[in-house]
């Protein structure tokens, strides 16, 4: 005759034992120092689909006939939680008559009574079969998606580069076709082809070495757009400085596709109206100010001015119509001051109750150029 359990040794103490294990909402097991369950909860005879008088009294490793008989879970119960006392999460699969494979974290704690020498042991068990099943079809739609990220970065830069051999050999054969007309007229609207299709050009390079699938940071990139325009529309004959003003910000690769043609539009401008005396030295200045979600790109130059209105004109030249598409795209406004100091154009998104000092560093960048502002 066995000895009585403290877990169960009179009736009220047991009722109330058991009430308590029944309420746990993942399957528990009582076990006593020989691994007999000595009680369980609603929770794993519902789980398990086992009757509780096919479980209760019952060696752990002979219920339903064997099939807890686990050997990992042999290893926790018979050498970790007597050395240790406790385990945390021991996960264990098993295949289960009824209800299939099940996947199950164990969670053990070894219950000492003072005074007696009887054990107790608490076995949770959670299923979290539907959780890891989750886990793995999460892992494989990762994997996929990593898979067609770099397919489709790989496609990209194969695009990019026939993009950019496209762009070269459309420029090479508008140079040719350019030094062959014998009209000049002709040859000065080659020539402005071959600049735009160059200035495309070089803002597709400068996207793809920035990586366009992220934000764009504007200083650098503009930085790098202008020393690409100083050396394809200005080169080393012309006595013409183009320099780079920006605190920083950073737009989408879309934005930065139009503020780029932008910049190459107004530059390319400013180099065919607004230097006709070669012999003094030149400058443009191109700066973008940032505050908050609003931005200000401005290009200054201290050439000779423009006629006021220009591009308000009903007609205007190809130039300030580019101009003006790629702002209305950015839901910018185009603004021109333009004097005997020279000439800026500021394309501004959303509006500024005050623009920062900075705003108008590229028409304050011109003055000491001037004479007279020295």
């Amino acid at each position: 005759m066995r000895d009585h359990h403290p877990f169960i040794e009179n009736n009220d103490d047991g009722t109330l034992a058991q009430a308590i294990v029944d309420t746990v909402r993942e399957p528990l097991l009582v076990l006593d120092k020989d691994l007999r369950v000595l009680a369980a909860s609603r929770s794993f005879y519902l789980t398990f689909k086992v009757a509780r008088t096919d479980t209760q009294g019952r060696l752990l490793y002979a219920l339903g006939d064997g099939q807890w008989d686990i050997p990992r879970l042999r290893l926790l119960l018979e050498k970790i939680v007597p050395e240790q006392g406790v385990m945390d999460d021991y996960e264990v699969e098993h295949q289960f008559p009824g209800i299939g494979r099940r996947t199950m974290l164990l969670n053990a704690r070894k219950v000492f009574y003072e005074g007696n020498f009887h054990t107790t042991l608490l076995l949770g068990i959670e299923d979290v079969t539907e959780r890891r099943a989750l886990e793995r079809e999460k892992d494989e739609l990762s994997r996929q998606k990593d898979a067609l990220l770099r397919e489709k970065d790989m496609w990209l830069e194969e695009l990019q580069h026939r993009v950019a051999n496209s762009l070269q050999i459309i420029a090479a054969i508008i140079l040719l076709k350019s030094r062959s007309v014998r009209s000049e007229e002709t040859r000065l609207h080659l020539r402005d082809a071959h600049n735009r299709v160059m200035s495309v050009a070089a803002v597709q390079q400068h996207l793809h070495v920035s990586g366009a699938a992220g934000p764009i940071e504007m200083a650098p990139y503009l930085e790098k757009l202008c020393g690409s325009l100083t050396t394809s529309m200005i080169g080393e004959g012309r006595p013409i400085v183009l320099e780079v003003d920006s605190v920083g910000g950073s737009v989408s690769s879309r934005e930065a596709v139009s503020l780029g043609l932008i910049v190459t539009e107004l530059v390319l401008n400013a180099l065919k109206h607004a230097f006709h005396d070669d012999t003094i030295n030149h400058r443009i200045a191109v700066s973008y100010d940032v505050a908050g979600t609003n931005w200000k790109l401005s290009v200054a130059d201290n050439g000779t001015g423009r006629p006021p209105g220009v591009f308000a004109q009903a007609k205007a030249g190809l130039g300030t119509s580019i101009v003006k598409a790629l702002a209305q795209q950015l839901d910018a406004r185009v603004e021109v001051l333009s004097g005997p100091q020279g000439t800026t154009v500021s394309v501004t998104h959303s509006t500024f109750v005050k623009m920062p000092e900075a705003a108008w560093k590229a028409a304050d960048l011109m003055q000491p150029l001037i004479p007279g502002h020295a």
